[in-house]
């Protein structure tokens, strides 16, 4: 029965995913039904497991204390759905809601507009190490939600294509996020299950991500030149542009806005020593934002994208059943039994196979599967766990870059766009993030090949 399990719940997995990237149907429909089939299917009919049911719906877990208070113990790392990242996205949805109509946002991209002169090209890298800076910091996803609103608004005012800053945005995310232990969920996960601090990592993947994020900037540059020369020629008249100041609508709302971004910053960064959880965390901007713009409740509420919530809804449950049927297992032993002792095979395939699995499955239960499969391979092959530790954080934080569904920022991100008119399908996604993933990959194996494997 587990068998048969196993092939309908890979099938379902590649079918959603087909249906996806063919984008004939709204993808939050699509993942929704893909949903009710593996509870049907995959646990009702061939496990005829409730068990498995109530396990990837995971609602229990809600009203648990570690839910939204936790001492670090084992992490956020849940099977199923994860309810955290729903409440938390949801959330930081709501307070940039309520910064958009303070008039937050088109302050802040005509101030970052004014300092560089509107010139596109300078415009373009700013935003690129502003993502990767914030995202060492902030969830990458909260950095996406606020930048890619920032950089719909300036294209608006400038006549320019926000697509290709977006796509860019999107990489940097999560090369930053890759630098701390606070930036990817992944990261936490690895952090708290292994022991490793924020220093820990920001010495080890930071280096690594900051590297990576000067080549990065390089060739998002080279494959979208054409249209930034391009518009670097345009001709504007800044005079016309409305002045920074003036782009704040209400200065008590502004002003309101601008400490619950703190707060929600301060909490984020302090979280692993607070023991907040991003649940506790998104649902407390999201009470602040409402209380504090009680006369635009509805309209806020309102501008939420309940679509991409919706849409992880169903993904976190078709991943669900790759985790109850243990094909994410059978991935992960696979990587053990293949490497048997040669350590720059083992580095290899840890962090390639974690990049691949991570452009398709979400990253979160992939990592939280494979930190016992290290903890084991570094004792019975007597390979440093740090090793392998940054080789699986890189894999993963990365990886996910390649594919629109790879890390949530990646969603939020082109669905930000989408909403906004600005289309990218999965074609236009790829073609530039898939080959800045293989480069950063390339990149991570040959630093850790020669810094910790003595190549």
């Amino acid at each position: 029965m587990l068998l048969a399990a196993q092939i309908c719940a890979v099938v379902i997995f590649v079918v959603m995913f087909g249906m996806v990237v063919w984008e004939k149907f709204e993808k939050q429909w699509v993942t929704l039904i893909a949903g009710g089939l593996v509870l049907i299917v995959v646990f009702g009919i061939c496990m005829r497991s409730m068990d498995a049911v109530l396990e990837t719906l995971n609602l229990r877990s809600i009203i648990t204390r570690e839910f939204w208070f936790t001492t670090g113990e084992g992490g956020e790392a849940s099977s199923g759905i994860n309810w955290a990242t729903i409440i938390f996205l949801a959330g930081m949805m709501v307070m940039v809601e309520g910064m958009a109509k303070s008039g937050f946002f088109r302050w802040l991209c005509m101030l970052l507009a004014k300092v560089v002169k509107y010139k596109p090209i300078p415009l373009f890298v700013v935003f690129m190490i502003m993502s990767a800076v914030l995202s060492m910091f902030i969830d990458s996803i909260t950095v996406i939600l606020f930048l890619a609103a920032v950089t719909i608004e300036l294209a608006k005012l400038l006549h320019l294509d926000p697509v290709p800053m977006i796509l860019s945005e999107i990489f940097c995310a999560n090369l930053g996020g890759s630098a701390t232990m606070c930036g990817d969920p992944p990261n936490i996960i690895i952090g708290t299950a292994l022991g490793y601090s924020f220093t820990d990592f920001l010495l080890n993947t930071g280096l690594i991500a900051g590297i990576s994020l000067v080549i990065v900037i390089i060739y998002y540059f080279l494959i979208f030149r054409k249209k930034l020369l391009a518009e670097e020629h345009m001709k504007l008249d800044t005079s016309t542009l409305p002045n920074p100041k003036d782009c704040i609508l209400n200065k008590w709302d502004f002003a309101i806005s601008c400490v619950i971004f703190g707060i929600a910053v301060v909490l984020l960064v302090t979280h692993a020593m607070t023991g907040l959880t991003v649940a506790f965390i998104g649902v407390l901007v999201a009470a602040l934002t409402l209380i504090f713009n009680h006369r635009h409740i509805f309209e806020i509420l309102k501008g939420v994208d309940y679509k991409t919530l919706l849409f992880f809804i169903g993904l976190f449950i078709v991943v669900g059943g790759l985790e109850q049927t243990k094909v994410l297992e059978l991935i992960a032993n696979f990587i053990g039994t293949v490497s048997s002792g040669n350590i720059y095979l083992m580095i290899a395939i840890i962090i390639w196979v974690s990049a691949i699995a991570s452009a398709f499955v979400d990253n979160i239960p992939f990592a939280a599967t494979m930190v016992p499969v290290i903890r084991a391979l570094s004792v019975s092959q007597g390979v440093d766990l740090s090793t392998l530790a940054w080789s699986l954080s890189m894999g993963t934080d990365i990886g996910g870059s390649a594919t629109p569904i790879g890390a949530s920022a990646n969603v939020v991100g082109v669905a930000s766009a989408n909403k906004a008119g600005y289309k990218i399908g999965w074609g236009k996604y790829c073609k530039s993030s898939a080959p800045a993933t293989v480069i950063v990959v390339i990149i991570t194996t040959i630093i850790i090949f020669v810094r910790y494997a003595g190549f």
